[in-house]
């Protein structure tokens, strides 16, 4: 498969209407965006990335939040830009939600198709399944199980009670085809579930065009009287089959479609493509945001070690010399050799480990081996280098907090460690977190997310 390139729009363009749940009237402006940037919704002079760690809610519809502003409904559009492989962009948004329009991804997906695409120098970090997993949420009673494939599959399989849905099944063999097979897929309900959702004022721009209300199975006729009142549903409107609102369905296992739709936007918080097949079991907004997480630190974590196979003899990009114009670290306690990749975003340096390290007199006689925490300490070195990348003057780094650290294999004299770090989201006033492996070939050895800051050295 093809390593695939960082992508935005070329040309700018604008959706407007009503959101399902607040009932407001909202716009967004979709504009080009740099390279590395990520999706970016951005209002009133601030911003908030699309990221699992801004997810704020997950009832009937995804919401990402920051400190500054909050921004409701936005699976089916990003369904739409991960179908269309869109990972960077700016988002102006006028209101608090992404327009409905008609409950799919259609409209989103046809007119950024319009808009053409810029192929951008990077290449995406892709997840990359290579082994067979499984997730369950006990809470929700989903299942998803994930497999190795060359493409990016999805079956989903949902089970309704009441018969006017079922048991139904969908599937997508390729993402390319998510404009004919899925995008005109619109979101569901079943009507004795509006009363509910009415009190919790979750669906205040709910009406006729833009979602399949189902009729349940013996409901009485002053029942969908009064739920077509509430929708404006005029006399004039008569059910067409199943759909008490008058919309024909497109398919007969719309629903399910839907919930794939649903799964391709919710894992598109995670910002990168994922090659492998996903079979999920009762998906929904809460078990597919569980499930990004999952697949986040699967990534991360990568037992599979793919990401870091290095060449230790590749030229350097800073040598010993360089590194110490950039750190203040002497010896015995410098521990980067040289740096082999740097960019904005990610650093990988080397450090070759000798028996002639003061460590080994004491770490231990007879048995020599690397600490661990000093593998930690090469790491953040690194990682030192990587956030006063392009900084000028006297700056320093510390390290504030270290989570989920892990030591998997036992470092040696002889060897020659990868050290790997890489930004997790882009650096704010001076705080920079970032996530480390260390390598010896393409073993993983140690790995954990270190956050530091960045504080101008006192004359």
């Amino acid at each position: 498969m093809a390593i695939a390139k960082h992508r935005t729009i070329k040309k700018t363009c604008e959706f407007s209407g009503i959101g399902l749940h607040c009932g407001s009237e909202n716009k967004i402006i979709c504009r080009p965006a740099k390279e590395g940037t990520g999706l970016q919704f951005h209002k009133d002079g601030n911003s908030l990335k699309v990221s699992t760690d801004h997810v704020k809610s997950t009832n009937r519809g995804t919401v990402l939040r920051n400190e500054k502003f909050a921004v409701h409904t936005i699976e089916h559009l990003l369904a739409a830009l991960h179908a269309l492989s869109i990972t960077d962009l700016n988002i102006d948004i006028e209101g608090d939600e992404i327009p409905i329009l008609d409950g799919s991804s259609k409209l989103f997906y046809d007119e950024l198709v319009a808009c053409e695409f810029t192929e951008l120098n990077d290449n995406q970090d892709q997840i990359k399944i290579l082994k067979e997993l499984e997730f369950k949420d006990e809470e929700t009673g989903s299942h998803y199980k994930i497999y190795p494939s060359e493409n990016f599959e999805l079956e989903v399989d949902i089970e309704y009670a009441d018969p006017v849905i079922g048991h139904q099944t969908a599937s997508l063999k390729s993402i390319h085809d998510f404009g004919k097979e899925i995008s005109t897929s619109r979101t569901f309900v079943l009507a004795s579930e509006l009363q509910q959702l009415y009190k919790a004022n979750l669906i205040r721009g709910g009406n006729k065009n833009n979602a399949l209300v189902f009729k349940d199975t013996g409901m009485k006729n002053s029942e969908v009287l009064e739920i077509k009142t509430k929708m404006g549903i005029g006399k004039e409107v008569k059910a067409n089959g199943k759909v008490l609102n008058g919309l024909k369905m497109y398919f007969e296992n719309e629903p399910a479609r839907h919930k794939l739709l649903d799964l391709i936007g919710d894992l598109f918080l995670l910002g990168q493509t994922i090659q492998g097949k996903i079979k999920a079991t009762k998906p929904g907004h809460t078990s597919n945001l569980k499930l990004a997480k999952f697949l986040k630190a699967y990534h991360l974590s990568n037992d599979v070690n793919s990401q870091g196979m290095y060449d230790v003899n590749s030229p350097s990009v800073k040598n010993v010399t360089e590194i110490q114009h950039i750190l203040p670290h002497r010896y015995p306690f410098l521990m980067v050799d040289k740096i082999i990749e740097l960019n904005e975003k990610k650093v990988v340096g080397v450090k070759n480990v000798t028996i002639n390290e003061g460590i080994f007199q004491g770490h231990f006689p007879g048995n020599p081996v690397f600490p661990g925490v000093l593998q930690m300490e090469a790491l953040a070195q690194c990682g030192g280098i990587l956030a006063l990348h392009g900084k000028e003057g006297d700056w320093d780094t510390y390290f504030v907090k270290m989570d989920g650290v892990k030591f998997r294999n036992m470092v040696y004299p002889g060897d020659s460690m990868i050290l790997e770090m890489e930004l997790l989201m882009p650096i704010r006033r001076g705080i920079v977190k970032m996530y480390g492996k260390v390598f010896v070939g393409d073993k993983l050895m140690s790995e954990g997310e270190l956050t530091a800051k960045i504080v101008k050295r006192e004359e």
